[in-house]
């Protein structure tokens, strides 16, 4: 089962939905929850959580409550490419119901400022 969390529309992100045989009510909290993980995650360089940077690209559910997420870094030399992974896993698999995270790391497409949110921008004084 595939689902990706609410996405702001300022915030295009890839939206890959599938059937599950987990109850709507837990994919929802659930999702909710992921999100609100992703959200407490920083890239230690920028004064913005990774979820409104737009670098999560793709939070699979499966029906065994396993985790994927697909994620991005805002360049191929980022200094943090080895923690920030390791913090989004680290995230997901404190939300309840979580069996286990993963996390793949993708460079396509490749990120750029337009993958932000509106609250990224803010923070960022990109107006």
């Amino acid at each position: 089962m595939t689902d990706t969390p609410p996405v702001a529309a300022d915030a295009p992100q890839a939206v890959d939905a599938k059937p599950s045989a987990l109850p709507q009510e837990e994919l929802d909290r659930m999702t909710d929850e992921i999100v609100a993980a992703l959200k407490t995650v920083y890239d230690p360089e920028i004064p913005a959580d990774i979820y409104e940077l737009g670098l999560i690209y793709r939070v699979d559910i499966e029906d065994d409550r396993a985790v994927t997420v697909d994620m991005t870094l805002t360049t191929p030399n980022c200094p943090s490419a080895q923690e920030l992974p390791k913090m989004v896993e680290d995230a997901v698999a404190s939300v309840p119901g979580v069996r286990e995270a993963k996390v793949n790391v993708v460079w396509d497409p490749p990120w750029d400022q337009s993958r932000m949110s509106d609250e990224a921008r803010l923070v960022l004084n990109m107006w």
